[in-house]
């Protein structure tokens, strides 16, 4: 049986998603998968170019806006384009959170359509909970 990875939500004037996965890692994945889907068809996308993603968040909830404001990043400043995540792995110290992971896509350099932009990741409506497995919830501004 395919497991759903995420779903879309009816938001006033921004873009709103639930993102699932057996484990936090699996619902933050396809949470970043849900995100580059709002930009371009991330299964279409080669698997050519890997980054090396390492961050840290004072909070769960900190760390998952800077792990999907990452894709943002590397999308404005090097046309980096989203295929896969892999290798991901949350960690939490006393203080902080830690997350490594590998970004796997390609660079565009116009082979692969683009639809819009997610302009940022919001704390509005957030929500990461266990149910079931896990559970993410984001708003992002389009």
């Amino acid at each position: 049986m395919k497991v759903q990875r995420y779903r879309f939500l009816k938001h006033t004037a921004d873009a709103k998603f639930q993102a699932f996965g057996n484990t936090l890692e699996e619902a933050f994945s396809n949470a970043a998968l849900a995100t580059a889907s709002l930009m371009w068809e991330w299964a279409s996308i080669k698997k050519k170019v890997k980054r090396t993603i390492e961050i840290q968040g004072k909070d769960i909830k900190q760390l998952l806006v800077v792990f999907l404001e990452e894709i943002l990043f590397l999308w404005d400043v090097q046309r980096f384009v989203l295929g896969g995540v892999k290798d991901l792995v949350i960690l939490q110290n006393k203080n902080a959170y830690t997350l490594n992971a590998v970004f796997t896509g390609d660079i565009n350099k116009g082979e692969y359509v683009t639809f819009g932009d997610v302009k940022a990741v919001t704390y509005n409506e957030m929500e990461i909970r266990e149910v079931n497995g896990f559970q993410v919830q984001v708003v992002v501004d389009i």
